[in-house]
């Protein structure tokens, strides 16, 4: 995933479709025109996927098609023996990691595009995400919902997101769908969108033709004048 610059203004929005855990739903999300497809590595996640079998699929990726890990508050060694068995481009953090933990990920693993996932809600402040500018390449905006990690299918008041002055460019996630893609890039112009339970039948098992169509609607939209893709 190329790594996101904070600066970078009228840039297509990218797309992740995370959850993977087939291998024909992750061919059809990269043939469709994805930007990268997620992996969760979390082992209390209905989308848990082994690190081997997540690197089976990642073999098989077009080799454009960058392929994220999703971790909750896991080891350094974890973490970097999963990103090799799973053909890792990308990790994202999404549970308690401090900014010197992701420093020391960086400096373990310095290719990899850096992702810190914050879950959003109305006690969501800019101080939260301030010491993570200089060691993350982009946030990722999760909706808050008391006891969850994350992929609980809710979308956040987005209007918060103004308040949090972020300095790094960020991912949407939470409860996107082919009802609300459209609205979320045009009012947050987002770097990118993360679909996961939104274009899913069961957790782990997504509906092909969903994902086809969240497609074709960012692409129009980045097709518009003043989103040229960079």
């Amino acid at each position: 995933m190329t790594k996101p610059e904070a600066d970078v203004v009228a840039i297509r929005t990218r797309v992740k479709f995370c959850g993977m855990t087939r291998l024909e739903d992750a061919l059809t999300a990269a043939d469709a025109g994805a930007d990268a497809v997620g992996f969760i590595f979390y082992a209390k996640s209905p989308r848990y996927i082994e690190p081997e079998k997540a690197g089976n699929i990642a073999e098989k990726l077009p080799p454009f098609v960058h392929r994220v890990g999703v971790f909750v508050d896991a080891e350094l060694n974890e973490i970097e023996r999963t990103v090799t068995l799973a053909r890792l481009t990308a990790v994202q953090l999404h549970g308690s990691e401090s900014a010197d933990f992701c420093a020391g990920l960086r400096q373990r693993m310095p290719s990899l595009t850096l992702l810190k996932a914050f879950r959003v809600g109305e006690a969501s402040s800019a101080a939260d995400f301030a010491e993570y500018n200089d060691v993350v390449d982009a946030f990722l905006l999760d909706t808050f919902v008391k006891g969850e990690k994350g992929g609980t299918g809710h979308c956040f008041d987005w209007e918060l997101v103004h308040k949090l002055q972020l300095a790094r460019p960020f991912f949407l996630a939470g409860g996107l769908n082919r009802g609300n893609v459209v609205p979320a890039m045009t009012q947050l112009k987002p770097y990118g969108l993360d679909l996961n339970s939104g274009v899913e039948s069961a957790p782990g098992v997504k509906i092909q033709q969903e994902i086809v169509r969240v497609m074709l609607m960012v692409r129009e939209v980045n097709s518009e004048p003043g989103n040229e893709a960079h």
